[in-house]
């Protein structure tokens, strides 16, 4: 399985560049609401988050529509809100069984988005086998929760069944843009349910099934430090984890 994995990570290296940014090339938009002033409290969380870096991979935009799938706190939610603006919009979509466990994550962020300055946020929680958004989408993005599809409290559900799903949300030129915390290489969905990990050949494998493209990584929430062996929440790596970054696209 590991002499697999390489070969097709490999082929997948070619077929979409990891990208960098720098302070001189992230757009304005991005600098803007990453500096904004009600996210001081955020300034730690960025050092390791590199939001500016992550927004500009996946290309959000003014008048772009997200939807962002299991937004937990909403921090990334924010950042979607203020970059795409009063001209659109921001689903940020819990399934219902994750919402059981969550909580009270989806009622704060209804209440947010009753907000002035957040009106263009609607929360939407619906069953885990069945994601869908209301109109067609530019950007469905999801940080550290792919892996949990497989579990047993999400059903479990298929994350091929997800794949395909958010292909029929997105808009042509769309991208589905995924972080998550990085498993054993050649592992599989082996250790979604104990470490909360996922091997990002799988990944790999079951986005690009459902008709996506590889269109890119970064390299920015890497974490050399971290052997993949330990459960996502133990305090030696709980926040710092080695996290990979893919991005795909929907051609047609």
């Amino acid at each position: 399985m590991k002499h697999v994995a390489f070969a097709l990570g490999a082929v997948l290296a070619l077929a979409g560049p990891v990208r960098s940014t720098t302070p001189d090339n992230l757009p304005a938009y991005v600098v803007k609401a990453v500096a904004a002033g009600d996210r001081r409290d955020q300034a730690e969380t960025d050092k390791r988050r590199h939001p500016a870096e992550i927004l500009a991979l996946a290309g959000v935009k003014p008048g772009d529509t997200v939807a962002e799938l299991i937004p937990g706190s909403g921090y990334y939610t924010r950042l979607f809100s203020k970059i795409v603006g009063p001209t659109g919009h921001v689903f940020a979509i819990w399934p219902a069984e994750y919402d059981k466990v969550s909580h009270p994550d989806s009622d704060n962020l209804i209440a947010l988005s009753k907000t002035k300055a957040y009106a263009n946020i609607t929360v939407l929680i619906e069953p885990a086998k069945d994601f869908s958004t209301p109109v067609p989408v530019n950007l469905v993005f999801t940080s550290l929760n792919y892996h949990d599809y497989p579990d047993k409290f999400m059903g479990p559900t298929d994350p091929a069944i997800l794949d395909q799903q958010v292909f029929k949300a997105l808009r042509a030129g769309g991208s589905f843009f995924i972080i998550d915390h990085m498993a054993q290489e050649g592992s599989g969905l082996r250790d979604t349910e104990t470490l909360h990990r996922i091997d990002p050949w799988i990944v790999k494998r079951q986005v690009m099934a459902a008709g996506f493209m590889y269109a890119g990584s970064t390299a920015v929430l890497r974490n050399v430090t971290d052997d993949h062996t330990k459960p996502v929440f133990d305090p030696s790596v709980r926040g710092h984890t080695d996290q990979f970054v893919l991005k795909f696209r929907k051609s047609y």
